[in-house]
């Protein structure tokens, strides 16, 4: 069974790291990502989602993360991390707070500013994955 995207053409291999410290937006993210026919791997820290990507970084399409959390990485951490060690997948960046330049991001992200509605994040994530190309 294949899923039915609205938002438009997914390539099928991949997933998304999801990274939200709030457990009721990181679910509502995640809902709303697989509804789009996407795999999501979330994550409640980006201390979490490092340690993950350390054992499962080739099947990572795109890095979803919000900028502040608690633990010893913040979303701009692991954005950098991520961006250093695997240049060509894309970043997404949300925040209600800060902008990824505030928070000392290096690599070119997308960004969406909390709170967005349904169509800019979609719109977001499907521009994010065609920056780059992941193969």
């Amino acid at each position: 069974m294949s899923p039915v995207s609205t938002a438009g053409e997914h390539l099928p291999d991949g997933l998304i790291l999801v990274v939200e410290d709030d457990p009721l937006i990181l679910e509502f993210l995640c809902e709303i990502l697989q509804e789009e026919g996407f795999v999501v791997e979330p994550h409640v820290s980006a201390d979490a989602a490092s340690a993950y990507l350390e054992q499962h970084s080739e099947g990572v399409r795109l890095l979803l993360t919000d900028i502040t959390m608690p633990g010893k990485l913040n979303g701009a951490d692991l954005a950098n991390l991520f961006g250093d060690r695997w240049p060509d997948k894309p970043i997404m960046i949300m925040s209600g707070f800060e902008t990824p330049e505030s928070a000392g991001v290096r690599h070119s992200v997308s960004f969406i500013k909390k709170p967005w509605a349904l169509g800019q994040l979609l719109d977001c994530v499907e521009g994010a994955l065609k920056s780059k190309t992941t193969l």
